[in-house]
Protein backbone atom coordinates (compact mmCIF):
# COMPACT_ATOMS: atom_id res chain seq x y z
CA UNK A 1 0.00 0.00 0.00
CA UNK A 2 1.51 3.80 -0.84
CA UNK A 3 2.10 5.61 1.84
CA UNK A 4 -0.27 8.19 0.64
CA UNK A 5 -2.96 6.34 0.79
CA UNK A 6 -2.57 5.18 4.60
CA UNK A 7 -6.66 5.50 5.93
CA UNK A 8 -6.46 8.24 9.09
CA UNK A 9 -8.10 6.64 12.52
CA UNK A 10 -9.85 8.52 14.87
CA UNK A 11 -8.32 9.60 17.66
CA UNK A 12 -10.64 7.87 20.42
CA UNK A 13 -9.63 6.21 23.71
CA UNK A 14 -10.76 3.00 23.93
CA UNK A 15 -13.59 2.13 26.34
CA UNK A 16 -10.94 -0.80 27.80
CA UNK A 17 -8.23 0.82 30.04
CA UNK A 18 -5.03 0.25 27.87
CA UNK A 19 -2.35 2.42 28.03
CA UNK A 20 -1.69 5.14 25.15
CA UNK A 21 0.64 5.79 23.23
CA UNK A 22 1.32 8.81 21.05
CA UNK A 23 4.21 9.20 18.44
CA UNK A 24 4.37 12.42 17.25
CA UNK A 25 5.91 12.12 13.50
CA UNK A 26 5.17 10.49 10.54
CA UNK A 27 8.73 9.70 9.25
CA UNK A 28 11.21 7.20 9.69
CA UNK A 29 11.75 7.22 13.42
CA UNK A 30 8.49 7.62 14.47
CA UNK A 31 6.93 4.72 12.12
CA UNK A 32 9.53 2.53 13.93
CA UNK A 33 9.04 3.09 17.27
CA UNK A 34 5.13 3.08 16.56
CA UNK A 35 5.04 -0.71 14.81
CA UNK A 36 7.72 -1.82 17.64
CA UNK A 37 6.13 -0.16 20.68
CA UNK A 38 2.72 -2.28 19.60
CA UNK A 39 3.99 -5.48 18.64
CA UNK A 40 6.20 -5.73 21.55
CA UNK A 41 2.94 -4.82 24.30
CA UNK A 42 -0.30 -6.05 22.03
CA UNK A 43 -2.07 -4.49 25.18
CA UNK A 44 -0.65 -0.84 24.77
CA UNK A 45 -2.70 1.39 22.11
CA UNK A 46 -0.56 3.20 19.77
CA UNK A 47 -1.61 6.03 17.80
CA UNK A 48 1.01 7.96 15.05
CA UNK A 49 0.41 11.58 14.51
CA UNK A 50 1.39 13.44 11.23
CA UNK A 51 1.00 16.71 10.51
CA UNK A 52 0.83 16.59 6.47
CA UNK A 53 -1.15 14.54 4.54
CA UNK A 54 1.80 11.87 3.65
CA UNK A 55 4.21 9.95 5.59
CA UNK A 56 7.75 8.48 5.08
CA UNK A 57 8.48 11.56 2.99
CA UNK A 58 12.24 11.29 3.07
CA UNK A 59 11.82 7.08 3.10
CA UNK A 60 10.53 7.77 -0.35
CA UNK A 61 13.17 10.15 -1.48
CA UNK A 62 16.58 9.28 -0.35
CA UNK A 63 19.10 7.53 -2.53
CA UNK A 64 17.30 9.18 -5.53
CA UNK A 65 14.27 6.93 -4.82
CA UNK A 66 16.10 3.71 -3.48
CA UNK A 67 16.03 4.42 -0.04
CA UNK A 68 19.79 4.50 1.99
CA UNK A 69 18.20 2.15 4.68
CA UNK A 70 21.93 2.01 6.34
CA UNK A 71 25.19 2.08 5.79
CA UNK A 72 27.33 -1.68 6.05
CA UNK A 73 29.66 -0.89 8.95
CA UNK A 74 29.33 -3.37 11.66
CA UNK A 75 31.86 -1.92 14.10
CA UNK A 76 30.25 0.34 16.80
CA UNK A 77 33.92 2.75 16.76
CA UNK A 78 33.65 3.22 13.27
CA UNK A 79 30.14 3.88 12.57
CA UNK A 80 29.66 6.74 15.25
CA UNK A 81 32.83 8.76 13.27
CA UNK A 82 30.35 8.96 10.65
CA UNK A 83 28.19 11.26 12.86
CA UNK A 84 29.43 15.03 13.56
CA UNK A 85 27.18 15.79 16.19
CA UNK A 86 26.27 12.68 18.59
CA UNK A 87 29.25 10.80 19.04
CA UNK A 88 29.12 9.75 22.73
CA UNK A 89 25.39 9.60 22.67
CA UNK A 90 25.12 6.98 19.60
CA UNK A 91 28.21 4.91 21.06
CA UNK A 92 25.70 3.91 23.94
CA UNK A 93 22.16 3.39 22.13
CA UNK A 94 23.87 1.38 19.07
CA UNK A 95 24.37 -1.19 21.92
CA UNK A 96 21.37 -1.72 21.78
CA UNK A 97 20.13 -1.67 18.01
CA UNK A 98 22.90 -1.51 15.32
CA UNK A 99 23.09 -2.23 11.61
CA UNK A 100 23.02 -6.00 11.81
CA UNK A 101 19.73 -5.65 13.96
CA UNK A 102 18.21 -3.06 11.19
CA UNK A 103 19.20 -5.62 8.10
CA UNK A 104 17.61 -8.56 10.26
CA UNK A 105 14.44 -6.53 11.00
CA UNK A 106 13.82 -6.04 6.92
CA UNK A 107 14.71 -8.95 6.22
CA UNK A 108 12.52 -10.98 8.88
CA UNK A 109 10.03 -9.19 6.76
CA UNK A 110 10.28 -9.64 3.37
CA UNK A 111 12.74 -7.05 2.52
CA UNK A 112 16.37 -8.21 2.25
CA UNK A 113 19.59 -5.52 1.96
CA UNK A 114 22.30 -5.42 -0.45
CA UNK A 115 25.36 -3.36 0.22
CA UNK A 116 26.90 -1.00 -3.08
CA UNK A 117 30.71 -0.83 -3.03
CA UNK A 118 30.62 2.10 -1.17
CA UNK A 119 29.05 1.06 1.56
CA UNK A 120 25.62 1.98 1.84
CA UNK A 121 23.10 -0.54 1.66
CA UNK A 122 19.65 -0.50 -0.22
CA UNK A 123 16.60 -2.80 -0.60
CA UNK A 124 17.38 -5.38 -3.24
CA UNK A 125 14.72 -3.82 -5.16
CA UNK A 126 15.89 -0.59 -5.56
CA UNK A 127 13.07 1.21 -4.55
CA UNK A 128 12.25 2.89 -1.57
CA UNK A 129 8.13 1.73 -2.00
CA UNK A 130 9.67 -1.39 -1.21
CA UNK A 131 10.93 -0.01 2.80
CA UNK A 132 7.56 2.27 2.90
CA UNK A 133 5.08 -1.13 2.06
CA UNK A 134 7.04 -2.73 4.89
CA UNK A 135 6.54 -0.70 7.77
CA UNK A 136 2.45 0.05 6.21
CA UNK A 137 1.99 -3.57 7.03
CA UNK A 138 3.38 -3.26 10.00
CA UNK A 139 0.86 -0.30 11.05
CA UNK A 140 -1.59 -3.03 10.13
CA UNK A 141 -1.07 -5.95 11.38
CA UNK A 142 -0.44 -4.35 14.54
CA UNK A 143 -3.23 -2.11 14.33
CA UNK A 144 -1.43 1.37 14.46
CA UNK A 145 -3.61 4.04 14.50
CA UNK A 146 -2.36 6.90 11.76
CA UNK A 147 -3.82 10.22 11.86
CA UNK A 148 -2.94 12.78 9.09
CA UNK A 149 -2.97 16.48 9.39
CA UNK A 150 -2.68 16.69 12.68
CA UNK A 151 -0.64 18.76 13.49
CA UNK A 152 0.58 19.41 17.40
CA UNK A 153 0.42 22.93 18.77
CA UNK A 154 0.99 22.53 22.36
CA UNK A 155 2.02 19.28 24.98
CA UNK A 156 0.08 19.79 28.51
CA UNK A 157 1.44 17.63 31.25
CA UNK A 158 -0.67 16.60 34.35
CA UNK A 159 -1.20 14.29 37.01
CA UNK A 160 1.13 11.53 35.05
CA UNK A 161 -0.96 12.39 31.62
CA UNK A 162 -0.23 14.49 28.46
CA UNK A 163 -2.83 16.28 26.44
CA UNK A 164 -1.50 16.75 23.05
CA UNK A 165 -3.46 20.29 21.75
CA UNK A 166 -3.66 20.00 17.59
CA UNK A 167 -4.56 22.55 15.29
CA UNK A 168 -8.47 22.76 14.71
CA UNK A 169 -9.24 23.14 18.93
CA UNK A 170 -8.37 19.04 18.91
CA UNK A 171 -7.50 17.34 21.74
CA UNK A 172 -6.04 14.06 22.79
CA UNK A 173 -4.72 12.27 25.66
CA UNK A 174 -1.96 9.73 26.09
CA UNK A 175 -0.21 7.94 28.98
CA UNK A 176 3.62 7.72 26.83
CA UNK A 177 4.59 10.35 24.33
CA UNK A 178 7.32 9.80 21.76
CA UNK A 179 8.21 12.77 20.06
CA UNK A 180 9.66 12.07 16.06
CA UNK A 181 8.68 15.03 14.60
CA UNK A 182 11.76 15.46 12.64
CA UNK A 183 14.25 18.26 11.89
CA UNK A 184 13.44 21.92 12.42
CA UNK A 185 15.18 24.77 10.47
CA UNK A 186 14.08 27.34 12.70
CA UNK A 187 14.75 27.96 16.52
CA UNK A 188 11.04 28.75 17.13
CA UNK A 189 9.62 25.99 15.57
CA UNK A 190 10.58 23.98 19.26
CA UNK A 191 8.82 26.09 21.04
CA UNK A 192 5.99 23.63 21.68
CA UNK A 193 8.97 21.37 22.87
CA UNK A 194 10.93 24.23 24.58
CA UNK A 195 6.85 24.35 26.96
CA UNK A 196 7.52 21.14 28.38
CA UNK A 197 11.43 22.37 29.68
CA UNK A 198 13.44 20.77 27.08
CA UNK A 199 16.30 22.94 25.80
CA UNK A 200 17.33 22.63 22.29
CA UNK A 201 20.83 23.29 20.17
CA UNK A 202 20.20 26.31 17.47
CA UNK A 203 19.00 24.32 14.46
CA UNK A 204 21.69 24.81 11.21
CA UNK A 205 21.32 22.86 8.21
CA UNK A 206 23.57 19.97 7.20
CA UNK A 207 24.17 18.32 4.05
CA UNK A 208 23.50 20.71 1.62
CA UNK A 209 25.13 21.99 -1.86
CA UNK A 210 27.40 24.79 -2.51
CA UNK A 211 25.99 27.56 -4.66
CA UNK A 212 28.30 29.06 -7.07
CA UNK A 213 26.08 31.52 -9.29
CA UNK A 214 27.56 32.26 -12.46
CA UNK A 215 30.89 30.31 -12.17
CA UNK A 216 31.98 29.34 -15.47
CA UNK A 217 31.98 25.87 -13.88
CA UNK A 218 28.30 25.07 -13.61
CA UNK A 219 28.22 24.98 -17.38
CA UNK A 220 29.81 21.69 -17.00
CA UNK A 221 26.16 20.98 -15.44
CA UNK A 222 25.99 16.87 -14.91
CA UNK A 223 29.75 15.87 -14.97
CA UNK A 224 30.61 14.10 -12.21
CA UNK A 225 33.86 13.31 -10.63
CA UNK A 226 34.26 9.79 -8.99
CA UNK A 227 37.17 10.63 -6.80
CA UNK A 228 38.27 14.56 -5.33
CA UNK A 229 39.11 16.06 -2.66
CA UNK A 230 37.60 19.38 -1.45
CA UNK A 231 38.65 21.94 0.97
CA UNK A 232 37.41 24.58 2.77
CA UNK A 233 40.28 27.30 2.63
CA UNK A 234 40.69 28.35 6.32
CA UNK A 235 39.95 25.55 7.93
CA UNK A 236 40.86 21.60 8.42
CA UNK A 237 37.64 21.06 6.92
CA UNK A 238 38.32 18.34 3.57
CA UNK A 239 36.18 15.66 3.05
CA UNK A 240 37.46 13.20 -0.53
CA UNK A 241 34.86 11.23 -2.46
CA UNK A 242 32.80 11.77 -5.57
CA UNK A 243 31.70 14.98 -6.99
CA UNK A 244 29.11 16.46 -8.99
CA UNK A 245 28.85 19.73 -11.08
CA UNK A 246 25.27 20.88 -11.10
CA UNK A 247 23.21 24.04 -12.87
CA UNK A 248 23.79 25.91 -9.35
CA UNK A 249 27.25 24.30 -7.84
CA UNK A 250 28.68 22.08 -6.19
CA UNK A 251 26.96 18.52 -4.99
CA UNK A 252 28.06 15.00 -4.14
CA UNK A 253 28.79 12.93 -1.57
CA UNK A 254 32.24 14.89 -0.56
CA UNK A 255 30.55 18.25 -0.65
CA UNK A 256 27.64 16.71 1.56
CA UNK A 257 30.24 15.26 3.97
CA UNK A 258 32.05 18.37 4.15
CA UNK A 259 28.41 20.59 4.52
CA UNK A 260 27.60 17.88 7.50
CA UNK A 261 31.23 18.70 9.73
CA UNK A 262 31.00 22.25 8.89
CA UNK A 263 27.44 22.84 9.44
CA UNK A 264 27.51 25.70 11.98
CA UNK A 265 31.02 27.00 10.90
CA UNK A 266 29.51 27.43 7.85
CA UNK A 267 26.21 29.19 9.01
CA UNK A 268 28.39 31.69 11.24
CA UNK A 269 30.18 33.19 7.89
CA UNK A 270 26.58 33.20 5.96
CA UNK A 271 27.80 29.92 3.84
CA UNK A 272 29.92 32.31 2.24
CA UNK A 273 33.49 31.04 1.76
CA UNK A 274 36.26 29.44 -0.43
CA UNK A 275 37.01 25.58 -1.30
CA UNK A 276 40.17 24.63 -3.00
CA UNK A 277 39.28 21.50 -5.22
CA UNK A 278 41.61 19.21 -5.88
CA UNK A 279 40.31 16.87 -8.78
CA UNK A 280 43.36 14.41 -8.38
CA UNK A 281 43.69 13.48 -5.02
CA UNK A 282 45.84 10.54 -5.64
CA UNK A 283 48.57 12.77 -7.07
CA UNK A 284 50.27 15.36 -5.17
CA UNK A 285 52.36 18.28 -6.87
CA UNK A 286 55.78 16.58 -7.38
CA UNK A 287 54.11 13.29 -8.49
CA UNK A 288 51.87 15.32 -10.81
CA UNK A 289 54.83 17.50 -11.96
CA UNK A 290 56.76 14.46 -12.91
CA UNK A 291 53.55 12.93 -14.90
CA UNK A 292 53.76 16.02 -16.97
CA UNK A 293 57.67 15.71 -17.23
CA UNK A 294 57.22 11.91 -18.65
CA UNK A 295 54.00 13.23 -20.90
CA UNK A 296 56.41 15.81 -22.50
CA UNK A 297 58.95 12.82 -23.30
CA UNK A 298 56.29 10.44 -24.37
CA UNK A 299 53.74 11.91 -26.35
CA UNK A 300 55.35 15.37 -27.33
CA UNK A 301 53.23 15.74 -30.38
CA UNK A 302 50.02 14.94 -29.00
CA UNK A 303 47.95 17.92 -28.52
CA UNK A 304 46.91 17.85 -24.72
CA UNK A 305 43.02 18.83 -25.33
CA UNK A 306 43.47 15.38 -26.82
CA UNK A 307 45.57 13.65 -24.48
CA UNK A 308 43.52 13.63 -20.76
CA UNK A 309 45.76 11.45 -19.35
CA UNK A 310 44.10 11.13 -16.23
CA UNK A 311 40.59 9.72 -16.85
CA UNK A 312 39.13 13.13 -16.04
CA UNK A 313 35.60 13.42 -18.12
CA UNK A 314 36.65 14.99 -21.00
CA UNK A 315 34.88 18.26 -20.68
CA UNK A 316 35.85 18.70 -17.15
CA UNK A 317 39.55 18.19 -18.94
CA UNK A 318 39.37 20.85 -21.41
CA UNK A 319 37.71 23.69 -19.16
CA UNK A 320 40.92 23.08 -17.03
CA UNK A 321 42.71 23.42 -20.31
CA UNK A 322 41.44 26.67 -20.58
CA UNK A 323 41.23 28.01 -17.55
CA UNK A 324 45.18 27.37 -17.12
CA UNK A 325 46.21 29.12 -20.49
CA UNK A 326 46.09 25.87 -22.70
CA UNK A 327 45.12 26.44 -26.36
CA UNK A 328 43.72 23.98 -28.78
CA UNK A 329 46.34 23.32 -30.09
CA UNK A 330 48.97 23.38 -28.08
CA UNK A 331 51.27 19.72 -27.64
CA UNK A 332 52.69 18.57 -24.67
CA UNK A 333 56.30 18.59 -25.84
CA UNK A 334 55.55 22.88 -26.20
CA UNK A 335 53.83 23.05 -23.01
CA UNK A 336 55.30 26.10 -20.98
CA UNK A 337 56.57 26.37 -18.40
CA UNK A 338 54.19 28.94 -16.73
CA UNK A 339 51.21 27.05 -18.27
CA UNK A 340 52.39 23.87 -16.96
CA UNK A 341 52.67 26.01 -13.43
CA UNK A 342 48.97 26.55 -13.58
CA UNK A 343 47.94 24.01 -14.77
CA UNK A 344 49.35 21.18 -11.94
CA UNK A 345 47.62 24.41 -9.45
CA UNK A 346 44.55 24.14 -11.36
CA UNK A 347 44.06 20.26 -11.27
CA UNK A 348 45.44 20.10 -7.24
CA UNK A 349 44.23 22.88 -5.96
CA UNK A 350 40.94 24.91 -7.88
CA UNK A 351 39.92 27.66 -6.08
CA UNK A 352 36.19 28.81 -6.20
CA UNK A 353 34.15 31.30 -3.82
CA UNK A 354 31.24 29.59 -2.74
CA UNK A 355 28.16 32.10 -2.17
CA UNK A 356 25.46 30.21 -0.36
CA UNK A 357 23.81 26.84 -0.32
CA UNK A 358 20.62 24.52 -1.46
CA UNK A 359 18.78 22.37 0.74
CA UNK A 360 16.35 20.21 -0.58
CA UNK A 361 13.18 20.17 2.09
CA UNK A 362 12.69 16.33 2.23
CA UNK A 363 15.76 14.90 1.41
CA UNK A 364 18.60 16.23 3.89
CA UNK A 365 18.50 17.02 7.04
CA UNK A 366 19.43 19.76 10.30
CA UNK A 367 21.48 19.36 12.80
CA UNK A 368 20.57 20.94 16.32
CA UNK A 369 17.90 19.76 18.47
CA UNK A 370 16.86 18.80 21.36
CA UNK A 371 19.69 18.89 23.92
CA UNK A 372 21.34 15.13 24.58
CA UNK A 373 22.40 15.59 27.99
CA UNK A 374 18.32 15.43 28.25
CA UNK A 375 17.79 12.14 26.75
CA UNK A 376 18.64 8.68 28.15
CA UNK A 377 20.47 6.92 25.61
CA UNK A 378 19.66 3.39 26.89
CA UNK A 379 15.96 4.53 26.61
CA UNK A 380 15.43 7.81 24.87
CA UNK A 381 13.54 8.97 27.53
CA UNK A 382 13.73 12.47 28.94
CA UNK A 383 15.23 13.10 32.05
CA UNK A 384 13.09 15.84 33.14
CA UNK A 385 9.36 14.13 32.61
CA UNK A 386 8.73 10.67 32.84
CA UNK A 387 7.36 8.73 29.71
CA UNK A 388 8.45 11.64 27.17
CA UNK A 389 11.17 9.53 24.62
CA UNK A 390 12.49 11.18 21.55
CA UNK A 391 13.40 9.61 18.52
CA UNK A 392 15.54 10.71 15.39
CA UNK A 393 16.55 13.73 14.28
CA UNK A 394 14.59 16.45 16.45
CA UNK A 395 17.48 15.26 18.80
CA UNK A 396 20.89 16.90 18.28
CA UNK A 397 21.91 13.92 16.31
CA UNK A 398 23.03 13.73 12.70
CA UNK A 399 24.88 12.35 10.53
CA UNK A 400 27.00 12.33 6.73
CA UNK A 401 25.15 11.15 3.83
CA UNK A 402 25.86 7.36 3.36
CA UNK A 403 22.36 5.72 5.71
CA UNK A 404 23.84 7.04 8.67
CA UNK A 405 20.74 9.52 9.33
CA UNK A 406 17.98 6.63 8.58
CA UNK A 407 20.27 4.03 11.36
CA UNK A 408 19.74 6.60 13.91
CA UNK A 409 16.21 6.52 13.11
CA UNK A 410 15.63 3.19 13.33
CA UNK A 411 18.08 2.60 16.65
CA UNK A 412 16.33 5.70 18.24
CA UNK A 413 13.02 4.71 17.42
CA UNK A 414 13.40 1.08 18.12
CA UNK A 415 14.95 1.67 21.82
CA UNK A 416 12.15 4.35 22.94
CA UNK A 417 9.19 0.85 21.78
CA UNK A 418 11.01 -1.06 23.54
CA UNK A 419 11.15 0.89 26.75
CA UNK A 420 7.65 1.99 26.40
CA UNK A 421 6.10 -1.29 25.55
CA UNK A 422 8.02 -2.29 28.68
CA UNK A 423 6.40 0.23 30.92
CA UNK A 424 2.95 0.30 30.15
Amino acid sequence: MDSQYVVAHDIKMDLNPRKHLIVIGGGAAGFFCAVNAARLNPLLQVTLLEKNNKVLSKVRVSGGGRCNVTHACFEIDEMIKKYPRGTNFLKKAFHHFFTTDTIRWFEERGVPLKAEPDGRMFPVTDSSQTIIESLIREVNLYQVKVWMNADVQHVKVADGKFTIELSGSRNVEADFICIASGGYNKSTMFEWIREIRHTIDEPFPSLFTFNIPQHPLTELMGISVSDAQVKIIGSKLIERGPLLITHWGLSGPAVLRLSAWGARELAVCGWQFAIAINWLPSFNEINLRDKFQQLRITSPSQKIFNKNAFALPQRLWQFLCEQSGVTENMRWGDLPAKVQYLFIKNLNHYQVTIKGKTTFKEEFVTSGGIKLNEIDPNTMGSKIIPNLYFAGEVMNVDGITGGFNFQHAWTSGWIAAKAIAQSS
